[in-house]
């Protein structure tokens, strides 16, 4: 029941920035975490980034730390990744995702993607 629409994807060059958006509906029982998955063509998906579904924790992988950073906003039910100093190695299909946990990195629902491409 729960559906998650991604935007904001497209093609940028190797230190700019991007902002990817993520709305939800369909939940309004649940308070699940809200994140960002990844997965370039022939790879496994892997996780991004997490938050809270009050937004007072996140978490972010190795790779992207320091350079991503997740939000959400409550009221408009929107999760946003701010990309910047992407690298090549940041192309992918990226997954607006809800979690059950985010110690676990355990997704339950998710969007159809969106494709980020840098270039160098």
């Amino acid at each position: 029941q729960v559906q998650l629409v991604e935007s904001g994807g497209g093609l940028v060059q190797a230190g700019g920035s991007l902002r990817l958006s993520c709305v939800a509906s369909g939940h309004a029982f649940s308070r699940f975490a809200r994140g960002w998955f990844r997965q370039a063509p022939g790879k496994e998906r892997e996780f991004v980034a997490a938050i809270t579904w009050s937004g007072g924790s996140t978490t972010y992988s190795d790779s992207v730390k320091g350079r991503f950073t997740i939000s959400r906003d409550i009221a408009k039910n929107t999760v946003s990744l701010q990309m910047n100093s992407l690298k090549p190695e940041d192309t992918a299909v990226y997954y607006c995702a809800t979690l059950t946990s985010t110690v676990t990195r355990t997704a339950n629902y998710w969007g159809k993607g969106t494709l980020v491409t840098v270039s160098s």
